[in-house]
């Protein structure tokens, strides 16, 4: 059963690009950050290679929560951090500006609130994760912001399995919700995280994200992590491990010091944190 969603659209909730905007950010830069020749229609295709690209050049990291980096969830100070420093992020940050990527590439994108599933299957609280909406023919669920996950973009139509390489997804319906599963090989299946169709403005995020920078109770204070899609698996940098999974299996490498941690950083992810992120000097700044 295929999703009606011609009633939703982002374009009342999307602030619009305006002079400044196009002044200081140029879709050219971030396609060079993503290392993208491909094709720019509007269409699936594009869609997908679009957010393999991202995920494979753009790491999920937290490091700006441990070197006392301010996140500011507006395009141009996303823009300026990860284009023109050259950094990640976690979901906020990098699934709001792949959103920016998508429309002004031409395509209907929706942010869309998520609650994570942990280990017992309860889930976090809405706006605990940013996901997207992309409405083509069909509705397409994307995310660029989850660490390992999926790699390519999935049909938002519930109860189809969608296997992606040894793992396979689906989509089933929860009372007023959706909820993302997960099954690795012949495994159980697993709740991702749960979400709606209502689109939603970075403002919204604005209070998780916050917490997720400061709780003592949030993973993401807890450790640094830095973590990137390969062609076949991912490489991890988990507070002092250096992890890469592949098909050939696991790697384990325990860093000896934080010079040798910064030389992975700049090698294995492209980080070189002597770069610090500019402040947001426009007033806008949310957190």
């Amino acid at each position: 059963m295929t999703l009606m969603l011609t009633t939703i659209s982002s374009s009342t909730l999307t602030p619009t690009v305006t002079s400044l905007h196009l002044a200081c950010m140029d879709v050219d830069a971030y396609l060079k950050r993503i290392d993208y020749t491909g094709a720019l229609d509007v269409n699936a295709e594009t869609l997908r290679n679009l957010q393999v690209a991202n995920l494979r050049h753009v790491p999920f990291e937290n490091l700006s929560i441990h070197a006392g980096e301010p996140i500011v969830l507006t395009d141009e100070a996303l823009f300026r951090k990860i284009v023109g420093n050259r950094r990640g992020g976690f979901c906020y940050e990098l699934n709001g500006l792949f959103s920016w990527l998508l429309r002004r590439i031409g395509f209907d994108v929706s942010m869309l609130s998520a609650g994570v599933a942990n280990a017992r299957g309860d889930y976090g609280p809405d706006f605990d994760h940013m996901v997207l909406m992309v409405n083509l023919e069909q509705p397409w669920l994307v995310d660029v912001g989850f660490g390992e996950s999926f790699v390519e973009p999935l049909l938002l139509e519930p109860k189809l399995d969608q296997r992606q390489g040894k793992q396979t997804f689906r989509i089933i319906r929860s009372d007023s919700q959706l909820v993302l599963m997960r099954r690795d090989g012949d495994t159980e299946w697993k709740p991702q995280y749960r979400f709606t169709l209502q689109p939603h403005t970075y403002a919204d995020y604005d209070e998780m994200c916050r917490y997720h920078q400061t709780s003592a109770e949030s993973h993401f204070t807890k450790a640094r992590l830095c973590s990137v899609t390969t062609g076949d698996g991912r490489i991890t940098l988990s507070g002092m491990r250096l992890i890469t999974t592949s098909s050939e299996g696991r790697q384990e490498q325990v860093l000896a010091s934080e010079e040798e941690y910064a030389a992975v950083l700049k090698d294995q992810f492209g980080i070189d944190l002597s770069q610090r992120v500019a402040t947001n000097t426009s007033g806008s700044q949310r957190h």
